[in-house]
């Protein structure tokens, strides 16, 4: 068994957006509630206490006026910062907990304390811009936590594997001149954002430190277990990052109401897998997940706990089936992964 932890606090349902609106507090209630049932009590081992993150760690991503904008929003009822974001009166003081949330696990486990872990918080976090909100998204945890490793633990190499079924552009763009992260999304390409083409690789130092896996609707396990084999894992292997850590959105599951994916509970079992995989080869194990978008409640839960059972190894994958239905599929997806690794072999030489 592996010592897994998680970040879990009642005051992350304290962010309201507009009433009805998809990315609500319940997303969490589902998933807290899968986690206090008795089977999973003795799985999920170590409960990491948040905090808020500082100002000076989120102005390593974000600039100061953006801070104080966000800022200035405490305590007013409601602001709409763009279409489909807003916030209330507590939402600058909860977008500080899922962040500094994040920040607590990732140095808990870069310390060895745990083997592993999955911050479920919320607002998530990985459309939000240097200086903008966008895509239900306040600050952009993922990108602190990168910082924050890179600062305090002395990291050259971070891994980060956003599978949300939407691309994360504040991700990217804070990384897209840093070759001391990788950045790899797959998402469903034509989709909001509407960023994340193949041919975004990076610029200037960060070239060829990004990349994109754009994606058809209807894309299922067979599909994402092929691409994480075939070109993920060649990638990092020679990358060898010292950290690797994942925007998991759940929205790519074929239950989601925005997503227009085939992926299912086991589909995300399989790819936490080869994440751990890649994990123990280059980064002694140290694997920290964040929640980004999901939004059908139940099937998101589940999905998370299919997540937890495999980084615990409580109730690991049995892959078997998985793997003969990504040695049938890969004659027709083949001719895509050709595709992606002609623009990305100039710069991995285990693609070629």
């Amino acid at each position: 068994m592996n010592r897994t932890g998680v970040v879990k606090d009642r005051r992350y349902m304290e962010h309201v957006m507009d009433p009805g609106h998809p990315e609500s507090p319940e997303r969490l209630r589902e998933i807290y509630q899968g986690i206090e049932e008795e089977e999973m009590k003795g799985r999920v081992l170590g409960k990491v206490k948040p905090r808020p993150a500082t100002r000076e760690e989120l102005e390593r991503v974000h600039s100061p006026a953006y801070i104080d904008l966000i800022a200035s929003t405490a305590g007013k009822p409601y602001v709409r910062l763009d279409g489909d974001t807003s916030t209330c009166a507590k939402s600058y003081e909860i977008a500080l907990l899922a962040a500094g949330g994040l920040l607590e696990l990732v140095k808990v486990v870069m310390q060895g304390k745990l083997n592993n872990g999955f911050a479920l918080v919320r607002p998530p976090g990985h459309h939000a811009e240097r200086d903008r909100a966008m895509g239900f998204c306040l600050f952009n945890n993922i990108a602190i936590g990168a910082h924050y490793a890179l600062k305090n633990f002395s990291l050259q190499r971070i891994l980060i594997v956003d599978w949300d079924v939407h691309h994360g552009n504040g991700t990217q763009n804070t990384f897209y001149e840093d070759p001391r992260v990788l950045y790899f999304s797959t998402h469903r390409y034509g989709f909001y954002p509407g960023t994340g083409a193949a041919t975004e690789v990076g610029r200037g130092r960060g070239e060829g430190f990004t990349v994109n896996v754009p994606l058809s609707p209807g894309v299922g396990d067979a599909a994402y277990g092929i691409i994480f084999e075939k070109v993920l894992k060649p990638i990092a292997l020679e990358y060898q990052p010292q950290l690797i850590l994942v925007s998991a959105g759940f929205d790519t599951h074929y239950n989601d109401p925005l997503g227009g994916m085939d992926v299912t509970e086991r589909g995300f079992a399989r790819m936490t897998q080869i994440l751990m995989e890649i994990a123990e080869a280059t980064a002694q194990g140290k694997l920290v997940f964040t929640l980004e978008g999901g939004y059908n409640i139940l099937s998101q839960g589940r999905s998370v706990k299919a997540v937890l059972e495999e980084l615990s190894q409580a109730l690991p994958l049995e892959k078997g089936d998985l793997l003969e239905r990504e040695k049938a599929d890969f004659p027709k997806i083949e001719p895509f992964i050709l595709q992606l690794k002609e623009i990305q072999k100039r710069y991995w030489k285990n693609l070629e």
